[in-house]
């Protein structure tokens, strides 16, 4: 018994138009024909049929059909290919629905950077636009370490700044910023890498610091950028302090290193560092 091409196309679960098209393609090779020209189709043809339809619901594109279904050489290497790309894509949608469920259970805004979640949905507008400025240039583990400061609780300070008006006095400006210091000094102790903005970026150094520059001046006021300001004085200055420290601890070192050496008797003045006896 044989089937005409709308049979078959019906029993492989699939249309007539796409029978056509794979004979167009030599992937279904053409059955006989009847004394009165239709096509008759076997059960070879329906099996070959069905093998095609497997092999594209997997995701096969249709021009490696004819490799993977001889086994051929490429076979594997096709098949590894197409499962590599399915876990892509399993994770691009898990990562979706991570992001969907933030936002349905949880508040988040759509429009904050990915897996910020609740955590920075109640920012004013301007930080949030902030923080989709800063996902274009920073690395994913410098969002996260940002995601992670939102995600705790939010303390008096920082509300002061976010509400800060832009007609703030002075005094409330360094007030604040001094405040911030203490913070900034353990996130910089904690995650050092923050201190260099190559290290935390993905793009080139000049385009990550026009972002962060413009993002800064467009979405904060001008009281928050004095605050801003004198929280970048009073790092620097902190800083500074360290390394004199530093430099007076280096200068102790080298002064007992030499008095050993004069003690021992194996002191040359070419040896002794300038300026380091006074």
């Amino acid at each position: 018994m044989t089937w005409s091409t709308r049979q078959v196309a019906e029993l492989a679960g699939t249309t007539l138009k796409t029978v056509r098209h794979y004979h167009r393609l030599g992937l279904l090779e053409e059955p006989e024909r009847s004394p009165s020209g239709y096509k008759r189709y076997d059960v070879r043809h329906l099996v070959r049929l069905m093998g095609i339809r497997r092999l594209t619901d997997l995701g096969v594109p249709l021009s490696d059909i004819p490799s993977v279904a001889a086994a051929d050489g490429r076979s594997t290497e096709i098949l590894r290919a197409l499962d590599d790309e399915l876990a892509a894509n399993i994770e691009r949608q898990q990562r979706m629905r991570r992001q969907l469920a933030a936002v349905l259970e949880d508040g988040a805004s759509l429009d904050l950077p990915a897996d910020f979640g609740a955590a920075a949905a109640s920012l004013p507008r301007a930080q949030q636009d902030l923080l989709v400025a800063y996902s274009s240039v920073f690395t994913p583990t410098a969002m996260s370490v940002i995601r992670d400061q939102y995600a705790r609780p939010r303390d008096g300070i920082a509300e002061e700044f976010e509400q800060l008006p832009a007609d703030a006095p002075e005094d409330e400006r360094r007030r604040l910023a001094g405040h911030l210091a203490a913070e900034v000094r353990a996130q910089r102790a904690e995650h050092s890498f923050i201190t260099d903005l190559d290290a935390a970026s993905r793009r080139n150094g000049a385009l990550t610091r026009s972002v962060v520059t413009q993002a800064l001046v467009e979405f904060y006021n001008g009281a928050q950028l004095g605050v801003l300001r004198h929280l970048h004085a009073l790092l620097e200055q902190s800083e500074a302090d360290q390394a004199d420290q530093a430099s007076v601890a280096d200068l102790a070192v080298e002064g007992d290193e030499q008095g050993e050496l004069y003690r021992s008797g194996d002191a040359h003045p070419q040896r002794v560092t300038p300026g380091a006896t006074g």
